[in-house]
């Protein structure tokens, strides 16, 4: 057993990772990432980008759909084709764990982040698009996303909620999760096959938040490369909570999964810092950390597992008080990387739609 397969086997992690392209398909990578233990990918517009883009794996499919339709739903089509063809590879997993693991996520088109009822068209497209039980669709945790996950969890389909900063927004989205499944249940689905991660963004607070802490001073500088997991343990703590209330418990004896937290950007952003910083830190049961190839390859190698969850409660919310008063507007901080991050992902996007368009120009 690798420290991979003992991450889930002993501590309850379950696995992902964070990458998705043809070459992993048609060369057979992913079902050796599966045989390493991977239990789940996750996908997102800049990694469509970087696949689309930067290789000639999908000029072929390309160039035929463009005879039919346009340059974006030529590129709807090509990345449906490969959720659908990583699902089926995962869907083993997806079996045999229940249907807690084995999934493979999609995210909505990034440019509808603010617009809720487009939000949840697109996200119906896609779960019908795909057509595979083991997709989670990926919607962002924006204020116009936060109606938008309980609608779409209400009809019956998995949400990956994304781009999660701040431990206000997590509450509203553990929250807008408890309505759609309280929904769905009103609608007669099977709660049981409904899935959900919330995806809390880890290794960019740091990125963000050391600059400042470092031009506070010498107490400032004593937090730098805390402030990511200390958040992260404690919105930990807040799941744990929220999942003991009677609202849950009622939906969960009638056979509703639990929203599991996802720590998501868990590479090592600052080489002064651990590698597996943001991966050792976090590990707690009932769980999942999506890792970049990079990262996962370096857990393998030298990754240390042990359950974190008992010491969550006295390191999270005393690092993250300690900040505060520092003076430190943490909300104006995880505001600004919610933003950010939505940006980068709809500027991915449109480059990528740009570069098709020039493929297409020069065929």
């Amino acid at each position: 057993m690798n420290s991979l397969q003992a991450l889930y086997q002993t501590t309850g992690q379950s696995p992902w990772i964070d990458n998705l392209s043809r070459a992993w398909i048609t060369s057979g990578r992913i079902v050796e990432l599966k045989e390493l233990g991977v239990r789940g990918l996750t996908s997102n517009p800049t990694i469509f980008a970087n696949a689309i883009s930067n290789s000639d794996d999908y000029d072929k499919e390309y160039f035929t759909l463009i005879k039919d339709m346009d340059t974006k739903s030529a590129y709807w089509k090509m990345v449906c084709n490969d959720v659908a063809a990583a699902a089926d590879v995962l869907a083993e997993i997806y079996q045999s764990s229940d249907r807690n693991d084995g999934f493979v996520s999609i995210e909505v088109d990034p440019e509808l982040a603010n617009d809720t009822d487009a939000t949840i068209e697109a996200a119906q497209w896609l779960w019908d698009s795909v057509g595979r039980e083991n997709l989670m669709v990926k919607i962002p945790a924006t204020q116009e996303g936060i109606p938008a996950i309980t609608e779409v969890l209400s009809r019956g389909i998995s949400v990956n909620v994304t781009l999660i900063f701040a431990l206000d927004r997590y509450e509203m989205v553990m929250d807008a999760h408890v309505r759609g499944i309280a929904k769905a249940r009103e609608y007669g689905h099977d709660l049981s096959r409904i899935a959900s991660v919330a995806s809390f963004f880890v290794s960019r607070v740091d990125t963000k938040l050391d600059p400042i802490l470092e031009s506070i001073g010498q107490e400032g500088k004593s937090l730098m490369g805390r402030a990511a997991v200390a958040q992260a343990q404690a919105a930990y703590l807040a799941h744990i909570e929220r999942y003991k209330q009677p609202d849950w418990i009622k939906l969960a004896n009638a056979g509703a999964k639990p929203q599991r937290p996802l720590w998501a950007s868990t590479s090592t952003k600052n080489p002064n810092y651990p590698d597996l910083l943001y991966v050792e830190t976090l590990i707690s049961p009932n769980t999942v950390n999506t890792m970049p190839e990079s990262t996962l390859m370096a857990f393998i190698d030298h990754g240390k597992v042990e359950n974190k969850a008992p010491t969550f409660a006295d390191n999270g919310p005393e690092v993250l008080d300690a900040i505060k008063n520092l003076g430190v507007d943490l909300e104006k901080v995880t505001l600004e990387l919610e933003t950010e991050g939505v940006n980068s992902f709809a500027a991915s996007f449109r480059d990528l739609l740009t570069a098709l368009e020039k493929k297409k120009s020069l065929a």
